[in-house]
């Protein structure tokens, strides 16, 4: 499986890695991150998937992780039914509590037939689960989830059966 970190921060500045297909040097981009104070750029990421989409290269998964959304919730929405046209499932993972991005988060999520969790900011345990799932459904879709059955699995699950 290849993997892409993308990220945004500070005033605009939006990064995607090249394509990795090591751990390790995955972990060795997302040591480099750092955050710094600025708008959210979640349609920037979503429209850098979908020029990245093609049929010969296709996208199974975007993960999306924040705790915050300053964006037109239409907007967002609009780009999310396009990855549903291209079949680009939106996997949004929410730290915090906060109900307005809550809210915008699950919106996405099911226009794009994804799915959307919370996790508390002290659990890096609870993410971990989740990705492992969004990994296992990139990988061999809802019967790998099924099969796996964990409880980040069962988080995708409830909301990935009821999409078309």
């Amino acid at each position: 499986m290849a993997i892409q970190l993308c990220y945004y921060r500070g005033l605009g500045e939006f990064f995607a890695s090249h394509w990795l297909t090591q751990a390790g040097a995955l972990l060795d981009q997302m040591s480099c991150v750092t955050c710094e104070p600025g708008a959210t750029q979640i349609g920037r990421v979503i429209h850098h998937a979908l020029e990245t989409h093609s049929a010969s290269q296709p996208l199974r998964a975007v993960i999306l992780v924040g705790d915050a959304c300053e964006e037109s919730a239409a907007t967002l929405a609009s780009l999310a039914g396009r990855c549903a046209i291209k079949k680009i499932p939106l996997f949004l993972f929410q730290e915090g509590r906060d109900a307005h991005t809550r809210a915008i988060f699950e919106q996405l999520a099911q226009l794009s037939h994804g799915a959307y969790a919370p996790f508390d900011a002290s659990s890096a345990d609870q993410l971990r689960t989740l990705l492992a799932a969004v990994s296992r459904f990139a990988q061999g879709g809802i019967a790998a989830l099924r099969r796996s059955n964990t409880r980040g699995d069962r988080t995708l699950l409830c909301q990935l059966e009821k999409t078309p």
